[in-house]
């Protein structure tokens, strides 16, 4: 597999404190010195889509900005790629549509192949572990070549000999007589995420080997992505067992469930709408008549009677929507996180396209807020597309990654 080209993508420089907007002014990350808590801090887009050598620091807070066509949901969509391959999906399910991920132009070899290739780093206690990946897309979809490195050594490596056959040749580090084992992987799945049922750990290379791979693994595993609609929240929803999923359509019945299980969260959550909602709001309430739907309604206190979630505007609701996932953590999101590690050693990752949509100032303002304060303690991370007004604010903050695109 060719050597993936690097080329930075710098934000802008902190200001000073006094020049910060009010509602984030006191929610700065502080700088953090190691990764206690495995994550993403690079992502690499070698050739995939318009991307060509791009190279991407993510911060705990990162927002891609730019035009229309400037590639912001093409990092997210390779993002959430690489988790669903490290949370064991196929090729076929990560990329529904790879041809539309062959980069711009792209010629076809002797053969007829084209494909993409992308990449990231996972800061953690194995220190920085890279991941590099060559997929065909045509004229059939198969990985072809992976590397899975730390400090240089290569710890896994994959290519594909037989183009007859549905599998590549994979070689990890074994050390002691041995060195290096050899065997076939399945050419669809990501040979990182299968290495801890192939791997034995009996000597200091194997342990090393099943010390990056899950690393990864667990990074990448961590990871929701979230996309309110708004059309969807409005009607009351059956009660469930309370898990959040990615469009937020059961909002209603996550707040039914957090309402009763989790009060800070849930008191917190309340403070926000009373900055993000128009109109008084004394708090968040649901009505769930016995086993019938569940409504969720902001309670308006002595001001007047409750006001239904489904009444309010769009922003509204994409605002209480975010401010419930930044606020929240993997048992209260529809997500499967990784198993390996206790869920007080994971970081959440949001991304979330189109994070600003529908939001006034003052919302965007208390959702950078919010994502500060939860960022900030090294439990969630958040990798967001914005518009320029959400963009330019997180340009005078410190704690912020702001990644510009252009076409």
């Amino acid at each position: 597999m060719d050597a993936i080209l690097d080329s930075g993508a710098p934000g802008a420089a902190a200001p000073d404190r006094a020049e910060l907007p009010t509602a984030v002014a006191d929610a700065v990350i502080p700088p953090a010195a190691v990764h206690h808590r495995p994550v993403v801090t690079e992502l690499r887009l070698s050739a995939f889509g318009s991307h060509r050598g791009a190279v991407f620091a993510l911060g705990p807070v990162t927002f891609l900005a730019g035009p229309s066509g400037g590639g912001k949901s093409q990092v997210l969509a390779a993002y959430e790629a690489l988790a669903g391959l490290g949370a064991g999906a196929t090729l076929e399910e990560a990329f529904p549509d790879p041809r539309g991920r062959v980069p711009d132009r792209a010629l076809p070899d002797g053969q007829g192949r084209r494909g993409f290739r992308i990449g990231c780093t996972v800061d953690g206690p194995a220190g920085p572990v890279r991941l590099d990946l060559a997929v065909q897309a045509e004229p059939t979809l198969r990985i072809v070549g992976e590397r899975l490195a730390v400090d240089g050594q290569i710890l896994l490596g994959t290519a594909l000999r037989d183009p007859g056959r549905r599998s590549v040749q994979a070689s990890w580090l074994t050390g002691g007589a041995v060195g290096v084992t050899r065997a076939p992987l399945p050419d669809d799945r990501l040979g990182t995420a299968l290495l801890p049922l192939r791997v034995a750990g009996s000597t200091a290379g194997q342990r090393r080997v099943l010390a990056a791979a899950e690393q990864v693994v667990v990074a990448l595993r961590s990871v929701f992505p979230c996309d309110p609609r708004p059309d969807r929240m409005r009607a009351p929803v059956p009660p469930g067992e309370g898990r959040l999923l990615g469009d937020c359509a059961n909002l209603a019945d996550v707040l039914r469930r957090t309402r009763h299980e989790c009060g800070t969260r849930h008191a917190l959550l309340a403070a926000a709408a009373r900055t993000g909602c128009a109109g008084p709001v004394e708090g968040l309430d649901v009505r769930a008549p016995g086993s019938g739907p569940v409504t969720a309604v902001l309670d308006r206190g002595r001001a007047g009677p409750a006001t239904e979630l489904g009444r309010l505007g769009a922003g509204e609701l994409r605002f209480l929507a975010l401010a419930l996932v930044l606020l929240t953590g993997p048992g209260v999101l529809a997500m499967d996180p990784a198993a390996e590690l206790l869920s007080a050693r994971q970081a959440l990752t949001v991304l979330a396209d189109g994070f600003d949509r529908d939001l006034d100032r003052r919302q965007s303002a208390e959702l950078l807020r919010l994502a500060l304060l939860s960022c900030g303690r090294g439990h969630v991370r958040l990798l967001a597309a914005v518009g320029e007004g959400a963009a330019e604010a997180a340009r005078v903050t410190p704690g912020v990654t702001v990644v510009d695109l252009v076409p």
